[in-house]
């Protein structure tokens, strides 16, 4: 039986000796552990299942190394921006280049994910954080307002709400990446994936979209009708790409669905965002044992993450991924668990 910790409670502490803290919310028949560094999910359990939804590590150490983005919310721009540069207004705007030392990965090295937020609201069954971000911080132009808020809703629904303003133009486009597993078997690839898109991102060798929009039609990345995650997976074909969902936010519509037939759990994905980047974790490997002692190998969990599409900022036919002082980002997407 899940016995969540008191809230708040001290969870670690940063080396800058920042404190960070978590939370328990309760509802719908979920429970989440929710901590302040990088607006995380640590811990994720739904009634009658007696394992974790999500991959976690039960101290906080490992989300400073191996687990940085496990359960975090990325950004000020999530997914890959092309050579960490973009222009606004003929400005150059040179990015924090992270990923191979050339690209900038989910808003840096010292993206959001990597910071504390402050808890601002809590209630039984939500709670929401807030980040104060630089002008200039990781090289993105002006001072951001992050807003983050879980609510746990009926139907085993886990609500994701962000919200972003900004007092200068700006790029900006946040997402949740938390690594799901629908049983206890250490393996996604069984899972069957349902995704509801016609078109995909094919990406370079540094994993930036090449600028084509492919249809999904008589390739590995049809997923409009289900499969298992594993069955067209090879050496040359793996997935880590975005799937192409819309040419701009709509209103919440559900883009996904995931089932393991092994524990009877669905997780339904809804979201408003124009795209779902899909990874089924190859490259994951932790020396650290996560969530119940479990040890984390590739494809121990997978990635559903609802954002605007990858290097937007440098592709004029991508979604737009400019924010302009006053106005107001609102992202939501919903997590809905089912148990058979």
């Amino acid at each position: 039986m899940f016995t969540p910790p008191e809230t708040p409670s001290l969870f670690g502490t940063t080396v800058d000796g920042q404190e960070v803290h978590r939370v328990t919310i309760q509802g719908a028949g979920l429970t989440a552990n929710v901590m302040t560094y990088g607006a995380s999910i640590q811990d994720l359990r739904l009634d009658r299942h007696s394992t974790p939804l999500v991959l976690g590590f039960s101290e906080f150490a490992p989300y400073l190394t191996e687990g940085r983005y496990f359960g975090a919310t990325v950004g000020r721009f999530a997914n890959r921006i092309a050579n960490g540069q973009f222009s606004i207004d003929g400005t150059l705007y040179q990015l924090d280049q992270n990923s191979d030392n050339v690209n900038t990965l989910h808003g840096g090295s010292a993206g959001i994910s990597q910071r504390v937020w402050e808890i601002t609201d809590l209630g039984s069954s939500h709670v929401t954080l807030v980040l104060k971000d630089p002008h200039l911080s990781m090289g993105f132009p002006g001072n951001c307002e992050h807003r983050c808020t879980y609510a746990l809703k009926d139907n085993g629904v886990l609500e994701v709400t962000f919200n972003t303003i900004t007092d200068a133009t700006t790029v900006a486009g946040l997402a949740h990446h938390s690594y799901f597993t629908l049983d206890n078997t250490g393996n996604c690839l069984n899972h069957l994936l349902e995704i509801d898109a016609w078109h995909y991102l094919p990406v370079d060798d540094e994993l930036i979209p090449t600028g084509s929009i492919q249809l999904v039609d008589g390739t590995a990345y049809d997923f409009r009708q289900a499969k298992p995650i594993g069955r067209d997976q090879s050496e040359t074909t793996i997935y880590d790409h975005n799937f192409c969902l819309s040419d701009r936010r709509t209103g919440l519509r559900k883009v996904a669905r995931v089932t393991s037939e092994d524990s009877g759990i669905s997780l339904n994905v809804s979201t408003t965002e124009p795209g779902l980047q899909f990874y089924a974790a190859h490259a994951l490997k932790t020396a650290t044992n996560g969530l119940m002692n479990q040890p984390y190998h590739p494809h121990a969990g997978f990635c559903l993450e609802t954002q605007i599409w990858p290097d937007a900022p440098n592709q004029p036919n991508f979604p737009n991924s400019i924010l302009k002082k006053d106005e107001t980002l609102k992202q939501v997407t919903h997590y809905q668990f089912e148990l058979a």
